[in-house]
């Protein structure tokens, strides 16, 4: 299954034969995944810097970047799977210790898959699971 808040993406996404759902994250959905794979708006955008329309909604992570991650973070655990993960792609523009601090505070434990230098950024993805003990 597949979401996106986009009707653009959504829309291509079927015309490619596969089941998605138009959702805010896990707004409506009620299923629980054993592997969750999330590639969130991530950019940090001041007020200057927004546009209107969807290409923002795919870029436009907040003041911080981490706005829809930390939203993801809070949702995540009720969603995964007993022995669940998740995969979350992540800037170095989004402040890496304030994202893991944000992950144990929601009960998940995390650790670096990958790094990969691109631009003027680095990328992290990060495996997500649920920690065994709740904090």
């Amino acid at each position: 299954m597949a979401t996106d808040i986009s009707p653009h993406a959504t829309r291509w996404v079927k015309s490619q034969g596969f089941e998605v759902v138009r959702a805010d994250l896990f707004r409506g959905i009620e299923a629980r995944f054993d592997l969750v794979i999330f590639n969130p708006p991530y950019l940090p955008t001041c007020e200057a810097e927004r546009s209107s329309g969807w290409l923002n909604a795919a870029l436009d992570g907040g003041a911080t970047g981490r706005d829809a991650i930390f939203a993801f973070l809070e949702q995540l655990g009720s969603h995964l799977s007993p022995g669940g993960r998740a995969l979350l792609l992540i800037s170095s523009l989004d402040g890496l210790e304030e994202i893991w601090e944000k992950a144990r505070a929601e009960g998940l434990e995390v650790s670096l898959k990958a790094t990969e230098r691109c631009f003027f950024e680095q990328l992290h993805v990060l495996e997500v699971t649920v920690a065994h003990e709740r904090p």
